[in-house]
């Protein structure tokens, strides 16, 4: 699952951005046959049931009606507090110049250049919020997941997939759109050798929607120091784990 940390400031949600808003976002979990499976036409009907339920929609629309729209932008506005704190990088480049090691300062250069993960990973959040195909889709297999085209319909957009946030990144493996890397040393090792170039089939070659790797990915031959220096500089986007406390249910 994408992290919800810093979702206020995305445009678009989901891996393949069909959703446009935090509120269409937050109805796709509610509704969705394999996660909450909650038929939003009853949801209202039960929640008007529970006493301190009318009482919090009271307080917070200045009256008791609770309607699907109400419960989605109650979702959506909480989604927009999981914000990350500062972190050492923000420190440095706020003129900490202790706040980095050197192989944290050797990783960030590494990034900027040799590296070129600041084509995709750029900006506050580290992410062009763009759809990119990395060849994960196994498209043509049973497990396939063709990603944006799913949104777009769009032939060109088969297999993309949005760039992640790296902010809190080494907290939220395992990585990719469909969790298949447990540790960064194997992430970072796909992205060295250029990502996977799935072997297609004659018959595939003519299929319109065979999908078409990213023109940004080629190796990149980083030494194993070098993977190290930029590994170590992520680690450096962390910051503290903000603590929610978990209300008590309304009766």
């Amino acid at each position: 699952s994408p992290s919800l940390e810093n979702v206020a400031f995305y445009k678009t949600f989901f891996w393949d951005g069909r959703a446009k808003t935090l509120e269409e976002q937050a109805n796709g979990p509610l509704s969705s046959e394999i996660e909450m499976h909650q038929d939003m036409k009853v949801l209202p009907k039960k929640l008007r049931k529970i006493k301190g339920y009318r009482k919090l929609f009271a307080n917070a629309f200045g009256d008791e009606k609770i309607d699907n729209d109400r419960v989605l932008k109650s979702i959506a506005d909480f989604q927009r507090t999981l914000n990350s704190g500062t972190s050492n990088f923000d420190k440095f480049i706020s003129g900490d110049k202790k706040a980095l090691t050197d192989q944290q300062i050797v990783g960030l250069n590494l990034f900027r250049t040799k590296a070129r993960c600041m084509n995709c990973h750029f900006g506050p959040l580290f992410t062009d919020q763009e759809f990119h195909n990395l060849g994960l889709s196994n498209f043509g297999e049973k497990n396939q997941d063709l990603g944006r085209y799913l949104a777009t319909k769009k032939p060109e957009d088969v297999g993309k997939f949005k760039t992640p946030g790296l902010r809190n990144v080494m907290k939220t493996g395992p990585w990719f759109h469909n969790g298949s890397v447990n540790s960064m040393e194997s992430l970072m090792g796909l992205y060295n050798m250029g990502m996977p170039f799935p072997a297609f089939t004659l018959a595939q070659l003519d299929d319109p929607l065979l999908p078409k790797h990213d023109k940004l990915l080629r190796g990149i031959r980083l030494s194993s120091s070098e993977i190290n220096a930029i590994i170590t500089f992520l680690h450096a986007l962390s910051s503290p784990t903000p603590k929610i406390v978990i209300p008590k249910l309304p009766q």
